[in-house]
């Protein structure tokens, strides 16, 4: 007579449980992989985020023009101060506005930078010399900064805390040398980053008034 072979119970447990076995093992790799990805990715927007940052205070810099300002108050201050009010670390005038629609405006403008709410942020007025209702456009640059510092490298290739370095409290139209930043933040660490400024000559041209 012939006999039906098959399967028990107990060789159908031993198959289930290889085979979910094998299918947590997959799916922990699988997690695994995706996770990296995903960890991957954020990195890489955070460093473009940084470098984009980065980027632009570097052509800030680097476009700095020798103009002085007229405040809010009527007072005069220099092209580069530093803490000059409130949340504003750093404030100067730069050239290379952009002018595409041809209004009736000046191609240098007055930008600061300064941080709130562990955001460095970007302002930027429509006209150098203020009025009392002058507001500045703002904007984020990068977020998750614990603090901002910058020092200042003048003329004696000494570095100084603060600009102008003059403590008399006269106003100069005087720019560093070199202007280095130190970013916090809160998942990379410090960043430190040097600028090389421009020396443009200072004195006037031939039949132009000196700086308000």
């Amino acid at each position: 007579m012939s006999r039906a072979y098959g399967f028990t119970l107990l060789e159908l447990l031993v198959a289930l449980s290889i085979v979910a076995l094998v299918s947590v093992m997959a799916y922990g790799g699988l997690r695994s992989v995706l996770q990296t990805r995903q960890h991957v990715e954020q990195q890489a927007e955070r460093m473009q985020q940084l470098q984009t940052a980065l980027l632009i205070i570097g052509r800030d810099l680097q476009q700095m023009s020798p103009r002085g300002i007229r405040d809010e108050y009527g007072d005069r201050q220099p092209v580069m101060r530093s803490a000059s009010m409130g949340a504003l670390l750093l404030e100067f005038t730069r050239a290379g506005w952009n002018n595409p629609a041809g209004l009736p405006r000046s191609q240098l403008q007055r930008i600061a930078y300064g941080l709130e709410q562990q955001a460095l942020q970007r302002y930027a007025w429509q006209v150098l010399d203020r009025a009392q209702d002058s507001v500045p456009y703002q904007g984020v640059l990068l977020e998750g900064v614990r603090s901002v510092e910058w020092r200042y490298l003048d003329a004696a290739r000494e570095w100084q805390e603060q600009w102008p370095a003059d403590e008399s409290g006269a106003v100069t139209d005087s720019m560093p040398l070199a202007v280095e930043m130190r970013l916090e933040l809160d998942d990379l660490g410090v960043i430190r980053r040097l600028f090389v400024l421009p020396q443009p000559d200072l004195r006037p041209l031939a039949g132009q008034e000196a700086t308000p």
